[in-house]
């Protein structure tokens, strides 16, 4: 198949195509007499796997060492093993997060309860000295 009739199965951009392409996450191309590219059947599958992987959290560097030049000769533990480690990858990523927000909504009821009579610097200079920020421009060494 042209690589119009891919981009319309798979919904990416010709150029997008292209690009897997050129850094070797589609293989599967071959060049016909006038030039133009060819894909397999295959094509279309690999591509739904490149994008539902960087959707999961790939990267394409990830992917390259992921994807096999021939899909018939997956390496089972080490596809294991590479989905096993994004999942840890992920769930570290959720924990910092979920601390980052915590500590972020400290900081937000903080400054929202400033009190009447104070100003916003003051207030602002209350909050950063609660948790630990210095407030002045010199900082002692």
């Amino acid at each position: 198949m042209k690589i119009g009739e891919l981009s319309e199965r798979t919904g990416l951009a010709t150029s997008r195509i292209r690009f897997y392409e050129r850094i070797g996450l589609l293989k599967t191309v071959k060049r016909q007499s006038n030039g133009y590219r060819s894909y397999p059947k295959e094509a279309v599958m690999v591509l739904e796997l490149i994008t539902t992987a960087q959707d999961a959290g790939f990267s394409l560097d990830e992917l390259r060492a992921l994807l096999p030049a021939d899909l018939e000769n997956w390496d089972h533990s080490f596809l294991l093993n590479a989905l096993k480690q994004k999942v840890k990858d992920i769930e570290e990523m959720q924990a910092k997060l979920a601390s980052n927000k915590a500590q972020l909504l400290e900081v937000l009821n903080e400054i929202e309860a400033k009190p009447d009579d104070m100003d916003c610097a003051d207030n602002a200079k209350r909050v950063l000295l609660q948790f630990g920020f210095q407030t002045s421009k010199k900082q002692t060494s």
